[in-house]
């Protein structure tokens, strides 16, 4: 099981933690939303919570509570420019579908 971040998203995940050195990495997981059911979060983690699997590169950890690992493991995070626009982009094999918007995604019947 791991979650994996490419060298330019393990490069904005290290800025980020050096202005806010509070911060203990990165949590990602799931929440319910949008059209299929399931959207990718990620933000700043500020504590570990019971249940988190911890996943550690290069210096940066990554938590994710119990109840997402199932939905992202493997997801290879990456982070994208494209003209003015920055983005996070999550590369998860167990997404199966997205919806027609792109928000959400679903990770098969069920």
């Amino acid at each position: 099981m791991a979650v994996t971040l490419t060298p330019l998203a393990l490069e904005r995940v290290q800025r980020f933690l050096q202005r806010d050195p509070t911060a203990l990495g990165l949590r990602f997981g799931v929440e319910r939303t949008g059209c299929s059911g399931w959207g990718h979060v990620a933000d700043l983690a500020r504590d570990r919570r019971e249940g988190d699997a911890v996943f550690e590169q290069e210096g940066v950890r990554i938590f994710v509570d119990a109840q997402s690992l199932p939905l992202v493991d493997g997801t290879r995070i990456d982070f994208a420019r494209q003209g003015l626009s920055e983005a996070f982009v999550f590369e998860n094999p167990n997404a199966q579908a997205e919806c027609g918007c792109g928000e959400s995604f679903t990770t098969g019947p069920g």
